[in-house]
């Protein structure tokens, strides 16, 4: 927390101060203090083993389960209380400051779920309840668990967006949208709790616990099988960039912008996934190309433009067997198909290419038109922008182009440094098989692309 800014300081109090304000003046009597004791203790073996993310060093709480029995079996100001206990976390690499500020919107969490699931009709079972109210419980409590999950997004993204670890600009749905899935999901164990305990008592909190750790298991499985798709990708990407210096980031560049624009159209979350593995390897047929035709500066022969042109089936053949990439194979063989049908290596048009095809050739030409080459300097934005309006209907899909300018407006994207090419005798091409505003060109004969 150290070097944060004026705003996240003052927003990291203001939050403490709310819940603070809020416990001390809320009204204890009639709470169930051993229900209390033993929520709490649950809540912090639950918080300080947090289940991992795919981002680096992120962590999602999975005392979600404590917080919300504690609003059915404690209603708000008990809630609050349970949440508060956030600053005695086992974690112990958090600091003084997070610990506080943790607490603090547990505890607000915690009081508004539990406010939400009074005003729908749900009543706290401080004096225990019958198996039959359970069923009627569903209700305000899912209500319960959309709210506390909804505030503790907002107060999280809160304290990222005052300290500047986040742009409002670059806000995507699709990260927050999983992440909240996952969370309404830890929280329903809640109930569960909260029914056991009309049967049980205490014990059913603990009972819990292990359904509860092996949902953390598998999700800690799923960001492993995760983690080594990426390194899968990531290795296949090296590979390219080893061969073709100029295609250093570019497939990175490309997977991004693919994504923003599948996030745009509102693609489903599995189907951002697997256009950006398909974004990622669009180029991976490189590998199939000599390095020689790659690194040509003059014109190409009739055997080595078909080289260039076969590289988006010697792609697919590549990576067909790699099981999880699924659709982002249809991206990959047909990249370099055009609305009009001037395309390779089939000739598509229109509504024949595959929409992850056309979504990618958007965000590859935007990519190369804004990198530095070896024969003529990077495009302005605003340039790329104009040329990939000038092309849409003819090359790109109109729809597609409008939704990356729609995306691009709320994000800051950085062009790429020129690459830094090795000292040694290797030659670059001044061709570009990505590049409309240079055809490729074939030794004795007109300019091709």
């Amino acid at each position: 927390m150290r070097g944060l800014p004026l705003a996240a300081w003052a927003y990291v109090v203001g939050v403490v101060a709310l819940a603070t304000g809020l416990i001390t003046t809320a009204s204890f009597a009639g709470l169930q203090w051993r229900t209390f004791g033993v929520l709490a203790v649950l809540f912090l073996v639950c918080d300080s083993a947090p289940a991992a993310l795919n981002s680096e060093r992120a962590r999602v709480s999975i005392s979600f389960s404590a917080s919300l029995a504690s609003v059915v079996l404690l209603g708000p100001a008990g809630a609050a209380l349970v949440g508060a206990c956030a600053v005695v976390t086992g974690q112990r690499h958090l600091g003084p400051v997070k610990r506080l500020f943790n607490a603090g919107q547990f505890a607000l969490c915690g009081y508004v779920a539990g406010q939400v699931f009074v005003h729908v009709g749900g009543t706290p079972w401080a004096n225990g309840v019958s198996p039959n109210s359970v069923s009627g419980t569903l209700g305000p409590f899912i209500a319960a668990d959309v709210t506390f999950v909804a505030v503790n997004l907002l107060l999280i993204g809160g304290v990222l967006v005052t300290a500047k670890h986040v742009s409002v600009r670059g806000f995507r749905w699709g990260p927050i949208i999983h992440l909240a899935s996952d969370c309404l999901g830890y929280g329903m164990f809640g109930l569960l709790i909260a029914g056991l305990w009309s049967e049980v008592g205490a014990p059913s909190a603990f009972l819990v616990l292990l359904p509860l750790f092996i949902a953390r298991w598998a999700f800690a499985l799923t960001q492993a099988q995760q983690k080594a798709y990426d390194a899968t990708i990531a290795a296949l990407c090296q590979a390219v960039e080893t061969k073709d210096y100029y295609t250093r980031g570019h497939s990175e560049r490309v997977s991004r912008g693919s994504v923003m624009i599948a996030e745009e159209i509102g693609m489903r979350p599995e189907r951002v996934t697997a256009i950006r593995y398909a974004g990622m390897l669009h180029d991976v047929g490189k590998l199939g190309v000599p390095t020689k035709v790659l690194q040509k500066p003059g014109g190409l022969t009739e055997e080595e433009y078909a080289a260039v042109q076969l590289h988006p089936m010697r792609g697919l053949e590549i990576v067909r067997e790699i099981g999880f990439l699924d659709e982002a194979l249809n991206g990959i063989m047909h990249h370099h198909e055009k609305m009009d049908g001037t395309g390779y290596p089939m000739g598509l048009a229109g509504d024949e290419i595959p929409e992850f095809a056309r979504v990618i050739s958007v965000a590859d030409v935007f990519d190369t038109l804004t990198s530095t080459r070896s024969y003529r300097k990077a495009w302005s934005i605003e340039e790329a922008i104009a040329e990939l309006r000038r092309c849409a209907g003819k090359h790109f899909d109109p729809a597609l182009v409008e939704a990356f300018l729609r995306a691009l407006d709320r994000t800051d994207w950085e062009p790429p440094m020129p690459v830094t090419l090795p000292e040694d005798d290797v030659e670059t091409t001044e061709q570009d098989h990505d590049d409309p505003t240079v055809p490729l060109k074939v030794a004795g004969e007109g300019a091709r692309w």
